[in-house]
C-alpha cells in the first residue's frame, strides 16, 4: 500500500485506487459448472479480486484493482469454452 502526506494536516493518506467493478455478458453458460469454469479463468487475470458468474442471465461481474483489458477477459472466457458478448 502506498501513502502520501496530506499537505493540509501532514497525515498520511491512502492513495490506492478504488476497486473497479465491470459486468460482462457471456454466451453459452447453462449451469453451475459453466459458472465455475468462467470464474476460474477470469480469476487468473492479474488484478482480479472477485468474480461472480450467473448462468441464468449470462452475466459475469468482475471486481479488480484496476480496469481490465477486454482482450484478456475475452481470452479467459474463450479458454473456458464460452464467448464474451461484451460489457454491460
Amino acid at each position: 500500500m502506498t501513502s502520501q502526506a496530506d499537505s493540509r494536516s501532514g497525515a498520511a493518506t491512502d492513495v490506492m485506487g478504488s476497486p473497479v467493478t465491470t459486468t460482462y455478458q457471456v454466451s453459452g453458460m447453462t449451469c453451475g459448472h459453466c459458472e465455475g469454469a468462467v470464474s476460474e479463468e477470469i480469476s487468473a487475470i492479474d488484478g482480479v479480486t472477485s468474480v461472480k458468474a450467473v448462468a441464468s442471465t449470462g452475466q459475469v461481474t468482475v471486481i479488480s484493482s484496476a480496469a481490465l483489458d477486454d482482450g484478456a477477459v475475452r481470452a479467459a472466457v474463450d479458454e473456458a469454452g464460452y464467448e464474451l458478448a461484451g460489457r454491460l
